[in-house]
């Protein structure tokens, strides 16, 4: 079994959507609308990042694509399929 803890937010995030695809129960997809709307409304109350954390974020993404410390979509959702 996986460990969540060890994986990171965007690998959880494709394993979540993943699942969450494959429900078939109304009822759930309902449930989990009705979080994802109180939780954008809760993010839509936080602060926006700096100017300066802004471009310290642009320089590092851009730093690692010139770097190929970037994994392709296809690539990741393989690798977890591995997993299971």
């Amino acid at each position: 079994m996986i460990k969540i803890k060890e994986m990171d937010l965007d690998t959880r995030k494709v394993i979540f959507i993943r699942d969450f695809l494959k429900l078939e129960s109304e009822k759930a997809i309902s449930q989990f609308e009705k979080l994802l709307k109180k939780e954008i409304k809760a993010d839509l109350e936080l602060k926006p990042m700096s100017i300066a954390e802004f471009h310290k974020r642009i320089d590092t993404s851009i730093d690692d694509s010139k770097n190929g410390r970037i994994t392709d979509v296809d690539e990741l959702i393989s690798e977890i399929e591995k997993w299971s």
